[in-house]
């Protein structure tokens, strides 16, 4: 294996990483919120609803953190706040989908069809390389976290 070539593929593995927490955070910046709680509004699409502690542990917050990420993010009406049928003493926090998209999804919009277009752009078998190395490298990822998180 070219070490070389895998230098040069680790540099732009960072750098995309790089470059793409400066976008998601212009993008919170024009939608109102801060990088952090964007992201964290992404899991909350992602998963559904959760209880404040799950989302504490999703996220490596502490609870106090994630009452505030909560406040902010029912101030604008994007999450609610729910007690639980079987324990009141468990907050459910509700993403309101629908407000969240149509927050978000117009700032994404030129990106989401140029991303499209070029991933289009791409054989079939280039695809399933690229399908192939973003599923390792989240595991991967995931792993550390769990790592270090447990430790």
């Amino acid at each position: 294996m070219d070490d070389e070539l895998i230098k040069r593929l680790r540099k732009l593995i960072q750098h995309y990483a790089y470059t793409s927490i400066q976008m998601h955070e212009a993008v919170a910046r024009k939608a109102g919120l801060s990088g952090t709680d964007h992201k964290y509004l992404g899991f909350l699409i992602e998963r559904g609803q959760m209880t404040a502690g799950e989302l504490a542990t999703l996220t490596g917050l502490t609870t106090g953190a994630v009452t505030g990420l909560i406040d902010r993010l029912e101030k604008k009406n994007l999450v609610k706040r729910q007690f639980a049928q079987d324990d009141r003493r468990k907050v459910i926090i509700e993403p309101d989908t629908p407000a969240i998209m149509a927050l978000l999804a117009p700032l994404y919009k030129e990106f989401r069809s140029k991303s499209e277009n070029l991933i289009a752009s791409f054989a079939e078998e280039e695809l399933k390389i690229l399908e192939a190395y973003f599923l390792a490298a989240i595991e991967l990822m995931n792993e550390t976290t769990n790592k270090l998180t447990n430790n």
